[in-house]
């Protein structure tokens, strides 16, 4: 019993490994070429086709799969308790640093034809993150930090739409950042003085290699 037992757990470990790599090989083929099929990722993950069926109904399956890991990993980066006594602009610096590293590592998904991702899922998928950037952004512009000519939930939508065209760039290969640059662009198109951004992030970014 317990040899049967094992030898399911294993079977389910390979399992996982194999979807596991087809998903890395769709992530990098469709970055490098949006119209990737599902042969090319096959080729791409070292295995048949017929294996990739039997992970995957199609391209679209394919797709839907990435989707769920970067709606995960998004979940992930936002699990950690905002601190409600950190200022403002700490809030928002932290939040663009938490959620550049899933953009980025998810930046294909941009490229896809509109029909490969609905409008709705889309949605559905940054829920999360707009709902927390709005938030943010509702209790600096009640403090008077940030702007507050634009209502909280269009100005998170601005602040996404930012995010995503700097992503873009990024695809494009006219722009790198590990987020530092989003981060403090980001907190000065909230208004925030331009010292007390670049301070801001600075900081962060030291605090993070020393722990504190």
């Amino acid at each position: 019993m317990t040899g049967a037992y094992v030898a399911d757990a294993e079977g389910c470990s390979r399992t996982r490994l194999t979807r596991d790599r087809i998903l890395e090989a769709a992530r990098q083929e469709l970055g490098r070429d949006p119209d990737s099929s599902v042969g090319d990722i096959a080729e791409a993950a070292g295995v048949v086709r017929r294996t990739v069926y039997g992970h995957f109904s199609g391209r679209a399956a394919l797709v839907e799969g990435l989707v769920e890991d970067a709606a995960w990993a998004l979940r992930q980066a936002l699990a950690v308790p905002e601190d409600r006594a950190s200022d403002v602009v700490t809030a928002l610096a932290r939040f663009v640093l938490a959620v550049w590293p899933v953009g980025d590592r998810y930046r294909m998904l941009l490229r896809l034809a509109p029909q490969d991702l609905g409008a709705e899922r889309v949605a559905e998928v940054l829920a999360p993150a707009r709902d927390t950037a709005t938030a943010i952004i509702a209790r600096g512009q009640r403090q008077g930090v940030f702007q507050a000519s634009i209502p909280p939930g269009p100005l998170s939508r601005a602040l996404e739409g930012h995010l995503l065209g700097l992503l873009e760039c990024v695809n494009a290969g006219t722009w790198t950042d590990d987020g530092t640059r989003a981060a403090t662009a980001a907190l000065i198109a909230m208004g925030v003085d331009d010292g007390l951004a670049v301070a801001c992030v600075r900081r962060l970014g030291r605090s993070k290699w020393i722990g504190s």
